[in-house]
C-alpha cells in the first residue's frame, strides 16, 4: 500500500550517541545546530563522563523523508564533536526505571527473569535482551524480551560468566544474522556465573563500560530480590 502524505512525512525518531568535549556551552552548541536543520531533541542523556570527554545520548525527531545523515553533519560541525552512531528509536525513553524494574520483580518473583529480559532494553537502550542459565552441554535459556532475536539453539562458550563484559560480536559463536545487522553485545552475570543476561544493540552503538557497570549494579539487585 503506498504512503499517503501524511504518512511520508511524519516524524521519526533516532537515537545519536555523541562524544562531546567536557567544556561550558559544546552540549548548547550541538542542540542548536541540530535545531537548525530542523532536529527536535527530545530527551538527553549522559551515558559516560571522562577527565576531557562526555558521551551523551540524544533521541531527536527529525521531520519530513530526510535522511539521518544530516544529523551527523549537524552535530559535527561543533568543533571536538564526534558522534559514535546513529539509529532509528521507537522505544520509550525510560533511562531512570530501576527501581520501578525491581518493584516489578519483587511482586512476582517467580516471573522475575521475564520481567528482567522485557526491562533492560528500555534502561540500557538495547534492541533485546535474553537471560541464560548454563547447563551441563550447553545454554538453556530462561527468558526474552519480545523484541529478541528467536535461536532454537545458542551456544555460549563464555558461559559461566565472572563478571559483567563486553562481547567480541564477531566471535565464532555469535549468529550469522546478528553479525550481519552489526549487533553490539554484552552480557553481566544475574547473582551467579551459570545465570546470565545478553543484551543486544542492533547497528550500535557500541556499550560502554559505565552502561556495562549500570547493568551489572542492576542484575546484582535483581538477584539479591529474587534469592529472598
Amino acid at each position: 500500500m503506498p504512503c499517503t502524505k501524511l504518512e511520508a512525512w511524519s516524524p521519526v525518531s533516532f537515537l545519536i550517541r555523541v562524544q562531546v568535549p567536557d567544556r561550558p556551552g559544546t552540549l548548547g552548541a550541538v542542540a542548536s545546530a541540530l535545531g537548525e536543520i530542523g532536529a527536535d531533541i527530545l530527551s538527553v542523556d549522559v551515558v559516560e563522563r571522562g577527565q576531557d570527554m562526555a558521551v551523551d545520548d540524544m533521541v531527536v525527531e527529525l521531520s519530513g523523508n530526510r535522511l539521518p545523515d544530516v544529523l551527523i553533519t549537524a552535530a559535527e560541525s561543533i568543533d571536538g564533536v564526534v558522534v559514535d552512531a546513529v539509529r532509528p528509536y521507537a522505544g520509550v525513553l525510560d533511562t531512570h526505571r530501576e527501581l520501578e524494574l525491581v518493584e516489578e520483580i519483587a511482586a512476582e518473583p517467580a516471573n522475575g527473569l521475564q520481567i528482567l529480559a522485557e526491562g533492560v532494553p528500555k534502561i540500557i537502550r538495547s534492541g533485546w535482551a535474553m537471560v541464560f542459565g548454563h547447563r551441563s552441554g550447553g545454554a538453556e535459556q530462561l527468558a526474552a524480551s519480545q523484541s529478541a532475536p528467536q535461536e532454537g539453539y545458542l551456544e555460549l562458550p563464555w558461559l559461566p560468566l565472572a563478571r559483567a563484559t563486553i562481547l567480541d560480536s564477531d566471535g565464532h559463536w555469535v549468529p550469522e544474522t546478528w553479525q550481519e545487522l552489526a549487533t553490539e553485545l554484552a552480557a553481566t552475570p544475574i547473582g551467579k556465573p551459570d545465570r546470565v543476561l545478553l543484551a543486544g544493540r542492533p547497528g550500535g552503538p557500541v556499550f560502554r563500560k559505565a552502561e556495562v557497570a549500570r547493568l551489572a549494579h542492576l542484575a546484582g539487585i535483581v538477584s539479591v530480590v529474587l534469592e529472598g
